[in-house]
């Protein structure tokens, strides 16, 4: 998707569809008052379909008299000066309006648009973004040839008041853009089934991603290797599966080799049915979904690519499948982890944890600036926070606050929750170190608590992300989450 920003005449834009806004109460944004001007009759037919230009409202019109694009939409905001979250919505109503149309020229007139509290950069970025996420579709195991979306523009237009404003919205428009392809890279990834997205196949992606990018490495370790440095609590969850177990680092350079990283770390549950401890057949199928958090890491390198921004990032991803079988662990189980520390394993639906408490390990010899985990965890987040929020929780107020400021920019939103001392006890044993589950009550909570053992010669946070990593029902799919937080976070951090 091509994108570039100018200053836009309303009246002699030939794209296949020019946007133009209204805010309610019978106001136009300047060029839908110069279609208006020029045709008088905009306002007649904004009237007789009942369009007031609340938020979200869409007008498409064929052919209109007054510009020579093809198609005018006019899209509601409610507001001149709309809030972010409504200014999203909002895209993602007029991407809805014209899906079904054939466009590949657009343009979009934001000239008297001021979203509140956001400059032009981030207002460019979310076009672009919300643009860029229409274009994925899944179809790679459809056998009958799929119609491609009529709606995929090839080339958008933002326009802009003044000619100094390009430079600014450029630069968010080509943020926009990488930020929507790692989104849909995550989405992608996401949406493979288990038998095709292996951890061998997260290891080959990788390697993908590294080709012909001087900035980026790979590097993947196998059991043999994890083994040898004393993963055995990584290795305790695919002991039950024919697919072998991967730990796969890739390390993006974009800084001087003496600032420390930033390391992203992601749960790479290929499929999960519990293990022994075997979970229930309804929407079993759901549980490809349980590597989004090794997704989002692929996702965040993706985008970093497009970008090359100056940072030093590295993201490891503990990939494995949780089977049942003769040789997988069983409940009550003790295994010891990479920190030497021993868990007496309860249940073995209570994996994700196990493979991450060795990457928190083995990311200490990194000596990161800050290390963020990213992982469908616990079903008692969903419980807790629903799909709307991701559960955040860190050893450090100013990482917490960093995170969180990113996911409210983003739009990409989590909520603290507490990592209180109160909660470590249930996680007692009488047999090792530590259970790998403490009960049914708080069950986000003593999951994040377990990590935080491993964690604890860093500043860490741990984001769960079950409830908003996919949704189920008819739209079932990855979202992508939490993509947008951890990239305006990551950013912040440039040099």
């Amino acid at each position: 998707m091509q994108t570039t920003a100018k200053v836009v005449n309303a009246l002699t834009d030939r794209s296949d569809c020019l946007i133009v806004t209204a805010f309610g109460n019978q106001q136009w944004s300047p060029a839908a008052e110069a279609l208006e001007n020029q045709a008088g009759q905009l306002a007649a037919l904004c009237k007789r379909d009942g369009f007031k230009g609340k938020e979200g409202e869409t007008l498409l019109l064929s052919t209109p008299e007054g510009t020579s694009a093809k198609r005018v939409l006019v899209l509601g905001l409610g507001s001149a000066t709309p809030k972010a979250a409504s200014f999203q919505r909002a895209l993602g109503k007029a991407v809805e309006a014209l899906k079904n149309t054939p466009v590949k020229s657009l343009t979009l007139c934001l000239k008297g648009v001021t979203v509140e509290d956001r400059d032009l950069r981030w207002t460019a970025r979310q076009v672009a973004y919300t643009l860029g996420l229409s274009q994925y579709r899944f179809t790679r195991f459809k056998s009958r040839n799929v119609d491609p979306s009529p709606f995929a523009p090839s080339k958008v237009t933002l326009g802009c008041a003044k000619k100094s404003q390009t430079a600014e919205i450029e630069a968010g428009l080509l943020e926009g853009v990488a930020l929507a392809k790692g989104t849909n890279l995550t989405r992608e990834l996401g949406d493979l089934p288990g038998n095709v997205c292996t951890p061998s196949y997260l290891a080959t992606e990788a390697r993908k991603l590294a080709r012909n990018q001087k900035k980026l490495s790979v590097k993947v370790l196998d059991e043999k290797q994890m083994k040898e440095l004393g993963m055995g609590s990584l290795l305790s969850v695919s002991a039950g599966s024919d697919e072998p177990a991967k730990l796969i680092v890739m390390e993006y350079k974009g800084a001087a080799k003496t600032e420390a990283p930033v390391v992203l770390v992601g749960k790479g549950i290929t499929f999960d049915t519990g293990g022994i401890s075997l979970k229930p057949g309804a929407g079993m199928d759901e549980m490809k979904f349980d590597m989004c958090g090794a997704a989002s890491v692929f996702g965040c390198i993706k985008s970093l690519i497009e970008l090359q921004p100056k940072l030093n990032v590295v993201a490891v991803v503990a990939a494995a499948e949780n089977m049942p079988s003769g040789g997988a662990t069983k409940p009550g189980d003790i295994v010891t982890s990479m920190s030497g520390q021993t868990i007496e394993v309860l249940n073995t639906d209570a994996e994700g944890r196990l493979v991450l408490c060795d990457a928190l390990t083995y990311v200490e010899r990194f000596k990161p600036k800050a290390v963020v985990d990213v992982a469908t965890l616990t079903g008692a987040c969903v419980i807790a926070l629903g799909n709307h929020a991701t559960g955040l929780y860190s050893n450090r107020d100013e990482l917490a606050d960093a995170l969180l400021s990113a996911g409210e920019t983003a739009g990409d939103r989590a909520w603290r929750m507490p990592l209180w001392d109160e909660y470590q006890k249930q996680l007692d044993s009488n047999f090792a170190d530590m259970a790998n589950i403490g009960g049914r009550e708080a069950g986000s909570v003593t999951a994040a608590c377990f990590l935080s053992r491993f964690a604890d010669k860093y500043p860490w946070a741990h984001l769960d992300i079950a409830g908003t990593a996919w949704r189920s029902g008819a739209a079932k799919g990855a979202t992508g989450r939490p993509v947008p937080l951890l990239m305006h976070y990551l950013l912040s951090q440039t040099s």
